[in-house]
Order: structure tokens, then C-alpha cells, then sequence
């Protein structure tokens, strides 16, 4: 059995394979609820044979959506929607998660294929954008955000910890913190949109305070039994790559030991400024030092599309799980082609049945992966 395809165990969970996809927001809900859409993309990509899937980015709040069609877990109504997607991914064969966060300063933008700036002001579908400072990102992400207080911090934090009691009472039972991509948590960690003078800001301890302070809160009122992770950028590609990283790697030892599972590593996206070289794993070495150094188990995204790629990211002690997103919305049976390019014996035992028998492939009961 290739490694890809071996199941892996983390608190009290196990996924069937160690391919994970990574939250994709669809931009497709109103009000913060899912609906039809999200139904049946979440379904038709679970039974592709993936070992978890992870629900897009969800607000904490209305302001934390990136856009407006963003999901959210600020009320009781999104809960029970998100209460039947996780339901759909577990009836897949699938482990449910979700992503958790709050969009700071790039928080009310168009969606991406309606210019992915930021609404004007004048328009009424958006709302104020808030940050650690009074900084705007830049290029089309120009609107200044207002800076937070601390009364605003602590209702946030709150935010964070009602929408991870939902969750878990939905029935996800992976939960992953967006702490990456020029997000809120993200501008408390990142010189290019933190220059306050408080407790949270300064010093790479003060920058984390945000960060480890939110994870204690989610920690208290999430399961024990459960993964509790983060997706975090590490690096930001801005020409301080090694200062970012061993601060990164720092705040990533202590969130360690405040009951973080795993670190989803990933990129900052702090500044426009950054110049990433795309490549593809470009993120798998740097995943591994922060996989040696932090002693935390890790996964990434970004450039992953080829099973012998996905292996060999396993093999050489970089990764732990595999992060595999655009693959899957071009091909949802990514699982079962990767299991046939690795030489797996019964390939269609990541496929349901009735797609298992269609594509010539089935093998009897021991096909069957998608039960209730």
C-alpha cells in the first residue's frame, strides 16, 4: 500500500487515506447560509475517496466573511445548514471539518470573478473592515480598515469560540482556525499590518498574543477527542523569509502546547508587495522544517496535483496529510485515479459502488467505502 492511500489516526480520528482537501470557498451562499449548491459540491467531493474534506472558510461574524457570499457560523440557521453538509461529506465515507475565521482588513470584496476588490464604500452589500492597525493591504484591496480595539478583540475572540461550539454541535469533527492569508489572525502575526504599540503589537510575542490567546479559547470549548488545527502562513515571500519563518516556527511550538494537533502550512499574503516562486509543492520542504522544528504533525496545499508528487511528499517525511484542492474540483474521483497511477491493488475501493461498477473496476463488497 502506498502511503498516500494508509489511513492516518489524529486524537480519536481516522481518515481512510491520508488525501485531505483543503477549504475552497464557493462564494455561493446568501446570508451566511449554505444551500443546494454547497450540498451537492460537498457530497459529489467526498465521494470521491478523499480521507477529509474541509468546509470553506466560515465567518465568525458578518463582518469576518471575505465576501458576500461567503458561509457563516454566526447563528443558529447557518448551524443547521452546515449541520447537513457535514452529515453529506460523513454519509460520503469522508471525515467533515471546517475552517473557521474572520477576513480582517480584506473582508467586504467582490467576489473573485466580480473583480475581487473591494466593494465601495458607497455601495451598500459592504460593511467596515477592521485590523490590528489602520493600514490598507493595497491594490485592489484599498479600503483603510479601522483599527481594533481591545473591546473589539475580545468580541471576536468570543466570535471565534460560539462559532467553534456550532460546529462541533453541527457534527464536524475536524476544526481548522484561519490564521493565514492576510486574514485577521494573519495581520496580528505580520509586520506589514501590525504596527501597534499594545499588548498586541510589537515584539513576535505580542504579534501572537491574537493568535495563541484565540486558540486557548477554541481549545476550552472544543473536544478534546477532536483535531483542533490551524492554517497559518509561515512565510510571506517579502525578502525576510527566514526571520518570518523562525517566528512562525516559535509561535507554532506554542501553540503546540496550548493543544494545537496540526499546523496547515501556508503562505501570509500580508503585502501585494510578496513575490512567491509558484512552483509546484513549492510549500513541502518548508512544511517539513516546520514538521522537525515545532514537533507537530503538518499539511499543505499549493501545487500538489500529482500522485507521484503527493507520495513522495509523504515518503520524504514532509507532510503528514496532503492537501489536494484544484485537482478535486477538476476531477471530484482524484482519489481513484491517484489510486491507479500508484499501483494500488483495488483501486475502486475509494468509490462508491455504483460509480465503482460503471467504470469497469468494482471488486464486490470490498469496494464499498461510502456507508452510513
Amino acid at each position: 500500500m502506498s502511503l498516500l492511500f494508509s489511513p492516518y489516526q489524529l486524537k480519536d480520528v481516522t481518515l481512510r487515506n491520508r488525501i485531505a482537501v483543503p477549504p475552497m470557498c464557493q462564494y455561493s451562499a446568501v446570508d451566511g447560509m449554505v444551500n443546494e449548491w454547497h450540498l451537492a459540491h460537498y457530497a459529489s467531493i467526498a465521494r470521491g475517496g478523499a480521507g477529509l474534506v474541509i468546509v470553506e472558510a466560515t465567518g465568525v461574524s458578518p463582518e469576518g466573511r471575505i465576501t458576500p457570499g461567503c458561509t457563516g457560523l454566526w447563528n443558529d440557521a447557518q448551524a443547521e445548514g452546515m449541520a447537513q453538509v457535514a452529515a453529506v461529506i460523513r454519509h460520503a465515507g469522508a471525515v467533515p471539518g471546517i475552517q473557521i475565521g474572520h477576513a480582517g482588513r480584506k473582508a467586504s470584496a467582490n467576489k473573485p470573478w466580480e473583480g475581487d476588490d473591494h466593494i465601495p464604500a458607497s455601495d451598500a452589500r459592504g460593511w467596515e473592515t477592521l485590523s490590528p492597525s489602520a493600514l490598507a493591504f493595497g491594490g485592489g484591496l484599498s479600503r483603510m480598515p479601522r483599527a481594533l480595539t481591545l473591546d473589539d478583540i475580545a468580541r471576536i475572540q468570543r466570535d471565534f469560540v460560539a462559532a467553534a461550539v456550532r460546529a462541533r454541535d453541527a457534527g464536524f469533527e475536524w476544526l481548522e482556525l484561519h490564521f493565514a492569508h492576510g486574514y485577521l489572525a494573519q495581520s496580528f502575526f505580520s509586520v506589514h499590518a501590525n504596527q501597534r504599540t499594545d499588548q498586541y503589537g510589537g515584539d513576535v510575542v505580542n504579534r501572537g498574543r491574537f493568535l495563541l490567546e484565540t486558540l486557548a479559547a477554541v481549545r476550552a470549548v472544543w473536544p478534546e477527542r477532536l483535531p483542533l488545527t490551524a492554517r497559518f502562513g509561515v512565510i510571506e515571500f517579502d525578502g525576510r523569509d527566514e526571520e518570518t519563518l523562525a517566528e512562525a516556527i516559535g509561535l507554532t511550538r506554542q501553540m503546540r502546547a496550548g493543544g494545537l494537533d496540526m499546523l496547515g502550512v501556508s503562505m501570509g499574503f500580508s503585502t501585494p508587495e510578496a513575490s512567491v516562486p509558484w512552483a509546484p509543492a513549492l510549500l513541502a520542504p518548508i512544511a517539513g522544517r516546520v514538521r522537525k522544528e515545532a514537533d507537530i504533525p503538518v499539511s499543505t496545499a499549493w501545487g500538489i496535483a500529482e500522485p507521484a508528487l503527493a507520495e513522495r511528499t509523504l515518503a520524504d517525511g514532509q507532510l503528514d496529510l496532503v492537501m489536494i484542492g484544484r485537482a478535486h474540483l477538476a476531477n471530484p474521483h482524484f482519489p481513484y485515479d491517484a489510486a491507479l497511477a500508484l499501483g494500488e491493488a483495488k483501486p475502486a475501493r475509494v468509490l462508491p459502488p455504483p460509480y465503482a461498477h460503471w467504470l469497469g473496476r468494482y471488486k464486490g463488497p470490498d469496494a464499498t467505502v461510502a456507508q452510513s
